[in-house]
């Protein structure tokens, strides 16, 4: 896998200056093609609630508007169910036309010849230059053939929420440093009060988070070196002592199942102090909070001085292989990864765009949890390390290892070291079958 980091620092420099009020070229969208005929196009995304349901509708009416011959059927998923109705679906060759995937599932879905590559139209694109490029790079580096299947829309970084108003009754600061973090948890805790100082998200989606803290902890950068697995570090080990030790002790008892929405409900109704999420949380806690009440601040820097957070962190729309309408497909596509549907998307949502010309826009200027996005993206002592998308079981290995995993911690049936292990050797299994395979196909 390649580095990336200095395209990286170079894109969000950029972005600053467009911060600082550059201005740049404008493009116009895509020619509507001939209107002889109606056209039906499903689209799938895959972490559907009311709100984002209600922006997807909203962005849906303008395009019909504006491209009356293309009907567009939209379907939702909750985030747990989405996979499994995809797989489903690209099983019996039956999937949508346009959907949003993780980057995670691309290398998955493009073994399966599911997804049309998208080179040639993106290509001859008018806004492709405004796009990311590191996105787009990450997203060619993990799939087999190198083509491009996926345009990021919308990227994301874990941080920490903190109750900014429980700060300040207890006369704390925020934590900068990892035994801040421990302390302030212990202190903003009252259980009297039904108080608790954290959130540990030990249900569906633990996983992702779970690593990203790991390797937020420890400081390294290397997800695989020589065909070892880096899971298993002492500095993992030693990280996970502790944090799973928050647990009942200063984090409510239902953690054990809470997924992501639960997780968020315990902080925005006065039940704990500080949880771990992406930036996307920003549009929920502003319904239920005052901007005086939370407070976003990134993930400590690592016991090395330095921040670490995972690559290719992005949402992307992809066409469908078994779609009948491809240039219509492409037509609704471009339209979705435009400035003004990214800008009007990440806005309500609450994560940050792909699409350079959106942070020149007076909202993306003042929004507290993209300057601390951008804070971490452009420290020139930020650190990447890139989870093994390109193994085609890893979203497996995940759902079915490590979070039944993290439980089994969780309720004292399986030691940090055991649970640690197991998952550093299915990774380095997988990944020595992978190398394999590449040798036998004359693949590299």
């Amino acid at each position: 896998m390649i580095n990336r980091k200095s395209a990286i620092l170079s894109y969000f420099v950029i972005l600053i200056l467009f911060l600082m009020g550059c201005s740049s070229e404008k493009h116009s969208s895509p020619k509507s093609p001939e209107q002889d005929e109606q056209v039906t196009l499903t689209f799938w995304y895959d972490n559907a609630g009311v709100h984002r349901t209600a922006v997807w509708e909203n962005l849906i009416e303008k395009f019909e508007k504006k491209y009356p011959h293309i009907n567009i059927e939209y379907e939702g998923f909750l985030k747990d169910s989405a996979k499994s109705k995809f797989d489903a679906a690209i099983a019996i060759g039956n999937g949508p036309d346009v959907a949003s995937l993780y980057t995670s599932w691309l290398p998955e879905y493009t073994s399966r010849d599911a997804l049309l590559p998208l080179d040639t139209q993106f290509t001859e694109w008018g806004e492709r230059e405004k796009i990311n490029p590191d996105t787009i790079a990450f997203n060619r580096s993990m799939i087999e053939d190198g083509r491009l299947y996926g345009i990021p829309y919308s990227q994301n970084l874990d941080v920490l929420w903190v109750r900014k108003d429980w700060l300040e009754q207890s006369n704390l600061s925020s934590p900068k440093t990892w035994d801040d973090f421990f302390k302030t948890v212990e202190a903003l805790t009252d259980k009297e009060k039904n108080r608790y100082g954290y959130s540990i998200r030990g249900g569906a989606g633990s996983s992702f988070q779970l690593q990203r803290m790991m390797y937020a902890y420890s400081g390294i950068s290397d997800y695989l070196i020589d065909g070892k697995s880096t899971i298993d570090n002492p500095l993992h080990i030693e990280f996970l002592k502790k944090y799973f030790a928050l647990y009942r002790n200063y984090t409510p008892i239902s953690d054990i199942t809470n997924d992501y929405s639960s997780m968020l409900e315990e902080f925005d109704n006065n039940n704990v102090g500080m949880i771990q999420h992406n930036i996307g949380s920003f549009g929920q806690h502003s319904k239920f909070l005052s901007p005086d009440e939370f407070m976003v601040i990134p993930l400590p820097e690592s016991i090395d001085g330095h921040y670490v957070v995972e690559d290719g962190n992005t949402m992307n729309f992809s066409i469908f292989k078994q779609t009948e309408h491809p240039e219509e497909a492409w037509t609704f596509l471009s339209f979705l990864a435009s400035q003004e549907a990214q800008s009007y998307w990440n806005k309500e949502v609450g994560q940050m765009p792909t699409h350079a010309d959106v942070f020149e826009e007076q909202w993306a200027k003042e929004a507290p949890h993209l300057q601390t996005a951008l804070q971490v993206y452009t420290d020139p002592e930020t650190k990447f390390f890139e989870p093994p998308f390109y193994l085609t079981d890893y979203t497996t290995i995940r759902t079915t290892l490590v979070e039944p995993g993290i439980q089994e911690v969780l309720s004292g049936n399986k030691t940090v070291e055991e649970f640690l292990e197991e998952w550093s050797t299915v990774i380095e299994e997988t990944y020595g079958r992978y190398e394999e395979y590449k040798v036998h196909t004359n693949r590299h």
